[in-house]
């Protein structure tokens, strides 16, 4: 993934923005075919350009955010995991049913160490958001979880995790093999393990489907993610009966990164480059793992039981504090 590609998609909102980027491309375009110096004018543009991103990015909405969550060009998972992690292997399967795409795993090197890798993926394009169904997993991709968290306490690796899901999958199918008892057990296991666990909210972070890989030691969040009990949509349908009130449910839902930070449901926010990870996602990628690195060496000199107990500790205190 380039940081230099030009931007393909943009949102409603950034439609200023749009046109004046279109400005730019139109003059070197001019420029190449005509030998025109047009510097000058270009960098007045590209001065407008960040300004406005300034001003647009540091007053989202709590539905802007969502939209910016969802952005089809932030990075996903699997970008994550090649920016981050050496000689990644993925590992697959549950042992029980089958494979389940929507789910990554594996063990890799991060930073030199050896880490045990597990994600939410939603693909980027047509035919990747099909195989690994949004990012939407089902029981086997939970239980596929549980199996590697498992694997990484038996051989003493840290577990990193990178979730963006709207949720699990809510098909007849994964209710029929259990999607509710495979997601409790993924947490179970999640908190129990005897290892550092780093959980980082790169996109969506939806409902169980999210917090199944998300009960972390430490829990990261990218600037402009979203972190819910349930997405705007489902929401609305519950609370308006349809889903025109979706900027209202988002609004309700407390989603933001910041206030998740506030309500102490988080550890950190990561500061994503100007304008969202979308318009340079080395850059929010690099960020990010710098951001796990720092996470994971306090974590190091802990003992099992420490990483443990302070993991089930830190969540039960939720819903406790001052913030609520």
């Amino acid at each position: 993934m380039s940081d230099n590609r030009p931007m393909r998609h943009f949102l409603d909102f950034e439609r200023p923005i749009a046109e004046l980027e279109g400005k730019i491309e139109e003059l070197r375009h001019l420029s190449a075919a005509n030998g025109l110096n047009i510097a000058e004018e270009v960098a007045r543009l590209a001065g407008q350009v960040e300004r406005l991103l300034r001003q647009t990015y540091g007053k989202l909405t709590p539905w802007q955010k969502v939209l910016v969550a969802r952005h089809p060009e932030r990075p996903h998972c699997r970008d994550f995991i090649a920016g981050l992690v050496d000689e990644f292997t993925p590992l697959a399967g549950d042992r029980a049913f089958g494979e389940d795409a929507a789910v990554l795993g594996g063990i890799g090197r991060f930073r030199g160490k050896s880490v045990v890798v597990l994600g939410t993926e939603k693909g980027a394009d047509t035919e990747a958001r099909v195989k690994h169904n949004f990012g939407m997993a089902r029981p086997e991709g939970y239980r596929k979880a549980k199996r590697l968290m498992r694997l990484a306490e038996h051989f003493q690796l840290p577990v990193l995790s990178f979730v963006d899901t709207a949720g699990a999958y809510p098909g007849i199918d994964a209710e029929a093999r259990g999607q509710s008892e495979a997601i409790a057990s993924a947490i179970e296991t999640c908190l129990d393990i005897r290892v550092p666990v780093v959980a980082s909210v790169i996109g969506e972070g939806g409902s169980g489907g999210a917090i199944a890989l998300a009960a972390g030691n430490t829990v990261l969040m990218l600037e402009h993610a979203i972190y819910s009990v349930i997405s705007p949509e489902g929401c609305a349908s519950i609370l308006w009966r349809n889903g025109e009130n979706a900027k209202d449910a988002a609004e309700a839902l407390r989603l933001t990164a910041q206030e998740m930070l506030r309500l102490a449901i988080i550890d950190q926010i990561v500061a994503e480059p100007l304008g969202g990870a979308q318009r340079a996602p080395q850059e929010a990628i690099a960020r990010l793992g710098e951001t796990i690195d720092e996470a994971l060496r306090p974590l190091a000199g802990l003992d099992g039981e420490t990483l443990r107990r302070q993991r089930r500790q830190k969540f039960l205190a939720m819903g406790t504090g001052p913030g609520l």
